[in-house]
């Protein structure tokens, strides 16, 4: 159960910052994304900017005392997300980060290297369709403030507000096999699960990408 203190309530534009951050600090398998990407900014942008700036109505946050502790951000439907992204995120981003120099950064080369081998060898293919499962959902949570109900309570929010929508299904992908409990929990089933080489290079070995979907 969570904490009585804890609010579970809807994205407000004072929250951007803070999922900005919590976005970043869990971005390597639940730790900072600077141990792959220097530029906590572009970064940042990549993650978030979608969500908070296109569709923040689907998106919620977990809040105790006015300090924001977890975020969960969503889209009604992906494929209208990678259309708005594909022509008002994607270009602007990559401009930027020309201007900034971060493409030339040796830790940021080598990892968007990694990215193209990784789709150059068919790694983001998709083994199953998930037309049935049209939104998407994201969930973090900082540091110390996991096992207190607090993904689950996001996770409920989020469910009524696509079934309000009528939003028939649900997906979600995750590189932490430890999460299958927990999602198994919330009414999600193992879609499917697919290594990916994009990180290699840090840990000497591949991850498992784990993708899970709900019907609503």
């Amino acid at each position: 159960m969570a904490d009585p203190e804890i609010k579970i309530r809807k994205y407000e534009k004072k929250d951007r910052q803070f999922i900005r951050e919590i976005a970043c600090a869990t971005a390597f398998i639940g730790k900072d994304s600077s141990a792959f990407f220097d530029d906590r900014e572009i970064m940042a942008d990549a993650l978030t900017l979608y969500f908070t700036d296109y569709e923040p109505e689907s998106c919620f946050v977990a809040e105790n005392k006015n300090e924001i502790i977890g975020y969960l951000t969503g889209t009604k439907d992906e494929a209208a997300m990678n259309k708005v992204s594909g022509a008002k995120i994607f270009w602007p981003l990559f401009l930027k980060s020309l201007k900034k120099g971060a493409l030339f950064r040796k830790k940021n080369f080598v990892f968007l290297l990694h990215c193209l081998i990784s789709s150059l060898k068919g790694e983001f293919r998709l083994p199953v369709s998930l037309k049935e499962y049209p939104a998407v959902l994201h969930i973090n949570l900082k540091e110390g403030s996991r096992s207190l109900g607090i993904g689950a309570g996001l996770i409920k929010a989020y469910l009524d507000y696509l079934k309000e929508n009528k939003v028939q299904g649900v997906h979600l992908a995750t590189m932490s096999s430890r999460a299958a409990d927990f999602f198994s929990q919330q009414g999600f089933k193992l879609l499917f699960s697919a290594k990916r080489s994009y990180f290699s290079h840090i840990l000497h070995e591949d991850i498992t990408v784990y993708v899970y979907g709900r019907h609503l």
